[in-house]
């Protein structure tokens, strides 16, 4: 009980992250998303990109994430008795949902990169 309370803590501290960075992302971004529309770019481009982009962060962070999670489930398999470590179950579960907790805090500094106005971006320098 204690372990997954610490799991969604985590996930939420992680969200929280994500979504800070990215805002803040296409907070600088904007003039240049404008300048995208203005140029015949749909909405959707923009939201596309900064999707990508967080896609590229969560993915990384798996590369780095996963391989420690092996480790650690057999150094704590040495260390408590009886812990199974056949099943990749949890570690699944755990990638699966990260990327979507990911995509979930994108969404939302994605959506507003979608409703960049042209002229207001270009016009606020």
């Amino acid at each position: 009980m204690i372990s997954a309370a610490f799991g969604a803590l985590g996930a939420l501290l992680a969200a929280i992250g994500l979504y800070g960075l990215l805002a803040y992302t296409v907070a600088r971004r904007t003039h240049e998303i404008g300048v995208r529309m203005a140029l015949g770019a749909a909405g959707t481009d923009g939201m596309r990109t900064v999707l990508r982009g967080a896609l590229w962060m969560v993915c990384a962070g798996l590369a780095i994430g996963a391989p420690l999670a092996f480790w650690g489930k057999r150094v704590a398999a040495s260390l408590i008795p009886d812990l199974p470590v056949a099943s990749l179950l949890p570690i699944v579960v755990a990638t699966a949902t990260m990327i979507a907790v990911g995509l979930i805090a994108a969404y939302l500094p994605a959506r507003r990169a979608m409703r960049v106005d042209p002229m207001v971006a270009l016009r606020h320098e």
